[in-house]
């Protein structure tokens, strides 16, 4: 029994040995393609000094018994240790820590490499470090037995290991990434200490380490997860964004948590195509800065979607798409923009409404100056009352345009407020003449209480300049409307209605809709003009957040309340 586990055991040896040799060149071809250089050397070193270590055991199985198979054997543990060097260096270069390039560190790393490299260098002086004694069964070798300085050299070793290891853990928690493939590189370097502790305590198998072989496949383990995931990791080091790892086709390979956060379709997503889960989220991925408008709870949000390719010497092998959340950014750009506009307009209106009144003041000063020559004083008068109305109302306008400006900023908060209460109040506020007001306003709509009364205000005001006789107002379930049926304009188009200084109906009322759309908009709301309404003016205001009390669910049904005009 025990020569069938020794024969067959000698060939598993040298067959993981071969494994490792080859997997360390093999994938040394794939780590010279790293694009950061320092995090490249590094890895290059773990796998050159890895396939080293191994090939070294490798000689020392198949190296006839006697003073060959010793030097292998101790040339393996020298080149073995330098794995723990390249191990660090790439750590700390990939973590974007200085620990590498420190000289004093460096110049601690080499004073100790040389030390322990002497005592190897000298065991046969004085076998502190292990002992070696040529065996002939199960098949030859030398059976080794570690000294108190190597477990001493082995501590040390893996005490350095889980220094890097502490790098990279706390890398990817600031990436918030999934960690499972690092854990799985913790358990390929326990490997060859599971190795040494079977082979103390077990009698069938040879004293023969296999600590390189745990090394190299720690080593191609490392490359390859770094290939997958490694990369996405090292470049989102300080970003507090939602990151998307894709592959070449577009598919998600990872996803840090915010992402999945952010965007829930991408829970379990791994290897499904963007394009399938997330639509306007992979245009803009196309697009490669794009801007994402979504809905959240009714609200816009917005995100900024920047990409960087991942390219190696076959061509681009994915992309990592940065999602950062610019809502606050971007609706104050939309504010200052809307803002901006309206300022044009009222800008223009003003100078429109100003040329007016000096000529209309100037022609009837001029009427009154020809008329007080010809000795006619009452129509001089009259001429001069004009032109003093006349200015009064242009006066009465720069306040109302004022007042627009005033009231045209964003509304920082809204509460509920009832519907029916703020049509009475901008009833109360008009002039309305003999027109009745008809409502259907049962309801609460979330506002800022003093706009919504300013806009149903500029609304009346219009009808009634409009020459409506009858106003009628509906609560409905995405906003309101307020419709008059005053004059009709089949032929104009509706967003003329909403021109600062228009003569809609006339340039007294010109400011009455565009300030009802002004103060819609610093809700969040829109407002229109219906062009399939017939008999009069009907104003349309949506996307605004109502509760519309249960009789009148629709907002179209129900008793109507009706009031006169004061």
């Amino acid at each position: 029994m025990v020569e069938l586990v020794s024969s067959g055991s000698f060939y598993w040896y040298v067959l993981a040995y071969v494994v490792a040799v080859v997997g360390c060149a093999v994938a040394l071809r794939r780590a010279r393609a790293v694009d950061d250089r320092e995090t490249r050397v590094g890895l290059v070193a773990l796998l050159v000094t890895s396939g080293g270590w191994a090939a070294a055991q490798l000689g020392y199985l198949l190296a006839p018994t006697g003073p060959l198979q010793y030097a292998l054997y101790l040339a393996g543990l020298i080149v073995g240790l330098t794995t723990v060097g390249g191990w660090l260096y790439f750590c700390s270069a990939y973590t974007g820590r200085s620990f590498h390039r420190n000289r004093t560190y460096r110049r601690l790393a080499v004073a100790v490499y040389v030390g322990i490299v002497a005592v190897k260098l000298t065991n046969p002086y004085h076998n502190l470090y292990f002992t070696a004694e040529p065996m002939a069964t199960p098949f030859p070798h030398l059976a080794i037995q570690q000294g108190l300085v190597h477990w001493v050299v082995t501590g040390l070793s893996y005490s350095l290991v889980s220094v890097g290891f502490f790098m990279l853990f706390d890398q990817f928690l600031e990436a918030d990434f999934d960690t499972r493939p690092l854990a799985a590189l913790v358990g390929a370097t326990a490997l060859p200490v599971a190795f040494d502790l079977v082979e103390m305590a077990s009698a069938r198998i040879p004293d023969l380490s296999l600590e390189p072989v745990g090394v190299a496949v720690f080593a191609v383990g490392t490359l390859y997860v770094f290939e997958d995931r490694f990369l996405s990791i090292q470049l989102s080091d300080g970003v507090d964004d939602a990151l998307i790892y894709l592959d070449g086709d577009d598919r998600v390979r990872e996803a840090n948590g915010l992402a999945r956060e952010r965007f829930p379709e991408l829970r379990g997503a791994e290897g499904r195509k963007l394009g399938s889960l997330l639509p306007d989220l992979a245009s803009a991925v196309a697009d490669e800065e794009g801007l994402l408008e979504r809905r959240d709870g009714g609200d816009a949000r917005y995100y900024l979607v920047s990409t960087t390719e991942f390219v190696r010497a076959g061509g681009s092998v994915g992309k990592l798409a940065m999602v950062s959340d610019v809502t606050d950014t971007e609706r104050r750009r939309r504010e200052l923009e809307r803002q901006n506009d309206q300022l044009e307009s009222l800008a223009a209106a003003m100078r429109h409404e100003l040329l007016n009144t000096l000529q209309i003041v100037a022609g009837r000063v001029d009427v009154a100056g020809a008329e007080l020559e010809s000795g006619d004083v009452q129509s001089a008068r009259e001429s001069l009352r004009t032109a003093s109305g006349t200015a009064q109302r242009m006066q009465r306008l720069v306040e109302d345009f004022a007042d627009v400006a005033r009231q045209g900023r964003t509304v920082e908060a809204t509460e509920p407020v009832s519907f029916g209460a703020a049509v009475e109040e901008a009833w109360s506020s008009v002039d309305t003449g003999e027109a009745e007001l008809v409502r259907d306003a049962e309801g609460r709509i979330e506002a800022d209480p003093d706009r919504l009364a300013s806009l149903l205000a500029s609304a009346f005001r219009f009808g009634v300049h409009n020459d409506a006789d009858r106003i009628a107002v509906r609560l409905r379930e995405d906003g309101f409307s307020v419709a008059g049926d005053g004059d009709e304009y089949p032929d104009m188009d509706p967003e003329a209605f909403f021109e600062y200084g228009g003569a809609v109906p006339d340039a007294e009322a010109g400011i009455a809709l565009p300030n009802v759309r002004t103060l819609a908009r610093v809700h969040g709301w829109s407002a229109e003009v219906d062009p399939d309404y017939e008999g009069g003016v009907r104003l349309v205001v949506s996307d605004a957040y109502t509760e519309v009390d249960a009789e009148n669910p629709d907002g179209a049904s129900g008793e109507s309340a009706s009031v006169a005009g004061r």
